[in-house]
């Protein structure tokens, strides 16, 4: 595929990666709403979650334990943080391939939209 995400996957295009592996990729996000935003996304291009398939419940479980890892790395996971996925236009999606949006480093508001 060519989306943006997948070609910081492939690194083919610069992020400031946190974590990465054979199934996952986390970056910091280039337009961060919290002190700490970082994006998990599979390597695998899926468009959205409504997109997903019964076989890509083991990936996405990953990619939410990826969102906990990461927050553990960077900080915030004792304070606690927010894992959000967006799924189309009216839920906010603006990448189509998934993605888990981490943030944390400042008290959450609810309600969030």
């Amino acid at each position: 595929m060519d989306c943006i995400f997948c070609k910081i996957a492939r690194r083919q295009l610069p992020a400031k990666i946190v974590y990465e592996d054979d199934d996952v990729v986390a970056f910091n996000d280039i337009n961060p709403q919290a002190p700490v935003h970082v994006l998990v996304i599979p390597r695998k291009h899926i468009p959205r979650v409504a997109d997903m398939v019964e076989s890509d419940q083991q990936l996405m479980g990953k990619i939410i334990y990826t969102g906990k890892r990461v927050a553990e790395m960077l900080g915030i996971c004792e304070e606690g943080f927010r894992l959000v996925f967006n799924n189309g236009r009216y839920g906010g999606q603006h990448v189509y391939h998934i993605h888990l949006h981490v943030l944390g480093g400042r008290p959450m508001g609810w309600p969030p939209g």
